[in-house]
């Protein structure tokens, strides 16, 4: 067996970026930037106005209060999305909406609630500032601006931003496929009978919901019996995939065929069997062109393997940068006991309260409980030579919620 940390070392030399591919502006939304946006057009493209009010001459205005208002004539009417050819000179004004243009006779706008407005004239009862109330031109964005950079994860306000700026399309880090197979006689899927010695699988549907939260593309294949030439015809479609994660068949039982059968397709093994609890029988190599994850049978050991060392090779491959879960020290609020030799990942539900982060267990660890995971919020470590973790003392805990 090697160690957690040497399995992700190794998993994440093999999970290398993908090549970029051009979306649609909204189809980019939560994908990395592959390579930088740069602005093509000036933002706002023109000064205009901040508010609805009066354009003036500053020179106009200067001394103006409420007890000496500054007459000035009203020679036009701005609307949004109107400009104004003609000329504004020293004693008149236009009226003007917010985002207009500001002519470039006027070098200030007063907003309506200190004016008089009496139609062709109004009364400006405070004076101004030079610029106040105008957006400048370019106040925002410039020409050659990178208003997106390499790297980064798409949000709604870069959508934004790229709209501002006429982006259509933009590249960014290709999505991986993730092909999933479960393998075993005894499982029925969501919509069978449960006979006699028939279990539900969990494992396809909660790894492709961990999948589509990782943000890459699922390629669901279903149930496999355990026949060889039915794995063997399984792999060989998943072998389209980036990734393939396989459940169950990589233990020691006579039944667990999957180990058989990837060598016999030309399996390219990194590792076999990580000292951890949940998770030991985990294994990874190379099928092809493909990243191959024999993750166990047991639904919670998936979900963990998962989390723990497949989603940061997911994440490596569609350019993020930051690949791992927050981690935090909290103080355990009971005594927690286990043997030595492997590094446990318990479920646990933590909070911050006083100052501090505490942490309880969510109950049963075993394997096959996969409560325990819809209880937690974290998991919590406890590493392999340790075998009593007393209430009170602190452990590392990878946060499942960061708003906790």
């Amino acid at each position: 067996m090697i160690s957690v940390e040497e399995a992700l070392n190794q998993v994440l030399e093999e999970a290398l970026p993908l090549p970029s591919e051009e979306v649609s502006l909204m189809e980019s939304l939560g994908r990395i930037c592959a390579e930088d946006v740069v602005a093509s057009i000036t933002v706002p493209p023109w000064d205009n106005s901040a508010m609805d009010g009066f354009a003036v001459h500053l020179s106009d205005v200067l001394s103006a209060s409420e007890k000496a208002p500054a007459k000035l004539k009203v020679v036009a009417d701005i609307p949004a999305g109107k400009l104004y050819g003609g000329a504004v000179k020293e004693g008149e004004c236009v009226r003007i909406m917010t985002g207009a243009p500001v002519p470039s006779d006027c070098d200030a706008v007063i907003m309506r609630e200190v004016a008089d407005d009496k139609g062709e004239f109004v009364f400006i009862k405070e004076a101004a500032e030079k610029g106040e109330n105008i957006r400048e031109k370019g106040e925002d964005i410039n020409v050659g601006d990178i208003v997106v950079h390499s790297g980064k994860r798409i949000e709604p306000a870069d959508i934004g931003v790229m709209a501002s700026v006429q982006v259509v399309c933009l590249k960014v880090y290709r999505r991986p496929v993730i092909a999933i197979l479960s393998t075993g006689d005894e499982l029925v899927d969501i919509n069978e009978k449960i006979t006699p010695g028939k279990i539900v699988t969990s494992n396809n549907y909660a790894l492709e919901a961990q999948v589509l939260e990782s943000g890459a593309v699922p390629l669901q294949l279903g149930i496999i019996k355990d026949k060889k030439d039915d794995i063997e015809s399984a792999l060989k479609k998943a072998m389209e995939a980036d990734i393939i994660l396989t459940t169950g068949g990589v233990s020691v039982g006579d039944y667990d065929f999957v180990k058989e059968v990837l060598d016999r397709l030309g399996f390219k093994k990194k590792f076999w069997g990580v000292a951890m609890k949940p998770g030991k029988p985990l294994t990874f190599g190379k099928l092809g062109e493909s990243i191959v994850f024999g993750l166990p049978g047991n639904p919670t050991a998936t979900m963990l393997c998962f989390d723990l060392i497949v989603r940061p090779a997911i994440l490596k491959m569609m350019g993020h940068t930051s690949i791992f879960r927050k981690r935090v020290k909290a103080e355990s609020l009971e005594d927690i006991k286990k043997k030595a030799g492997r590094r446990h990942f318990l479920r646990v539900i933590t909070r911050f309260e006083n100052g501090r982060y505490v942490f309880i267990t969510t109950g049963s660890q075993g394997s096959g409980v996969l409560t325990s995971m819809t209880k937690a919020n974290s998991i919590a470590i406890m590493n392999e030579k340790e075998t009593l973790l007393k209430k009170g003392d602190v452990a590392e805990v990878i946060l499942l919620d960061e708003k906790i």
